[in-house]
């Protein structure tokens, strides 16, 4: 927490992480004017993501003294804190292991001061929450878990595939209404309340490559070997532009439908009754978006490593070595962002550039063990005539 808030001696110097200081600074002057931002290709979120943007304002308003940036650092070291709590308190009430809050301390710690400014970290712990709910044997359990799961998709839409995992009948039914209703109420309350709620659907529109996912490995190596591209500052990240990155951007496009479509006939398949499948299936269904979006954000492994810790609650999770995996992959981002990515965007360096496929194919890898390990678990094998 203090190297996040610059607090010597724990940094060197220097201003808060420009993602606090500028981009959530200015987005929170729009929007606590009555605006959602318009015309801002770093805006690319629902409506809903005005809430973690828009609390540290009052935080800093009632505590004398503290600013905006740091205000949004102590808030998002506070919720790192109630997600531990939550997965102790998880873990010693069913007597299990300690291993799922032992992976977000680690997960977290080895990510450096980069959760704490995003507010990635907000949403993990609503989408680990409406999974620990889930579980609860109670009545309202399947309501509670659509009704957070939706706010989450609210603020950033990937909590969505927390739903890929309902049993079949009654309980897909409660939980996918329940969502939808929330998410259609909390959305319709923004929409009224502010102007341009929508704003951020244009700006996906000409999404490219950003240089750290798995659709820029070739790129990277194709700049050594006389490919005419280059990268540039593009909808609100670094992209690749030039010959080739279009036809990769229509490819990405397709592998995430390709994926979805795995995800639809596992459904159609599968044995859903066990309690373990749904944070399973929440895990592998956001690992194959993360695999093949056209964006790997370094705070993507935040949402990774939450979701694995909410696995490891469970001592029948599948999902077991693909949470050793997301934690090596936590320690390449950190290599990639920030200590090599001048070296990769700029140069092409030869390290940055092994450092980042090291990473991806990490990733890969857990995507393709964690939908192998999730089938074999779920779904029935053939039975001989």
């Amino acid at each position: 927490m203090p190297a996040a808030l610059k607090i010597s001696p724990f940094v060197g110097g220097g201003g808060l992480d420009p993602s606090v200081s500028k981009v959530y600074t200015g987005w929170y002057a729009v929007l606590s004017g009555g605006s959602f931002p318009l015309h801002d290709v770093s805006w690319q979120y629902p409506p809903g993501a005005a809430l973690p943007i828009l609390a540290p304002g009052l935080a800093s308003d009632l505590v004398p003294g503290l600013d905006y940036g740091h205000a949004f650092i102590v808030l998002a070291a506070l919720c790192d804190a109630a997600v531990f709590a939550l997965l102790l308190w998880a873990a010693r009430r069913r007597g299990r292991s300690l291993a799922a809050p032992w992976l977000w301390t680690a997960g977290l710690a080895v990510l450096g001061t980069m959760p704490w400014n995003r507010f990635d970290l907000h949403v993990t712990a609503l989408a680990m929450l409406a999974l620990v709910a889930a579980s609860a044997r109670r009545a309202w359990a399947d309501r509670a878990f659509g009704a957070v799961t939706a706010v989450a998709a609210v603020v950033k839409v990937w909590p969505a595939l927390l739903l890929a995992g309902t049993s079949r009948g009654r309980r897909t039914r409660t939980a996918w209404t329940a969502a939808a209703v929330t998410g259609a109420a909390v959305t319709a309350g923004f929409a009224l309340a502010m102007p341009n709620a929508f704003s951020f659907l244009a700006a996906q529109e000409s999404r490219g490559i950003q240089i750290e996912s798995v659709g820029s490995l070739p790129f990277h190596v194709a700049r050594h070997f006389g490919w005419s591209g280059t990268w540039a500052a593009k909808d609100g990240s670094h992209e690749f532009v030039g010959p080739w990155v279009h036809g990769a951007s229509i490819a990405m496009q397709i592998s995430t439908v390709l994926a979805f479509g795995w995800l639809l006939w596992w459904r159609r398949r599968s044995d859903r009754t066990a309690a373990r499948v749904l944070p399973d299936a929440a895990l592998t269904a956001t690992l194959l978006f993360v695999v093949t979006s056209r964006v790997i954000s370094p705070q993507y492994l935040v949402w990774l490593v939450g979701l694995a810790a909410v696995c490891l609650l469970r001592g029948d999770t599948t999902q077991r070595p693909v949470a050793l995996l997301i934690l090596a992959a936590c320690l390449f981002t950190t290599l990639d962002f920030p200590l090599l990515y001048r070296g990769l965007r700029d140069d092409a360096f030869w390290l940055s550039i092994v450092n980042l496929y090291v990473r991806n194919l990490l990733l890969l890898a857990a995507a393709w063990l964690s939908a192998r390990r999730l089938w074999r678990g779920t779904v029935p094998a053939h039975r001989p005539v």
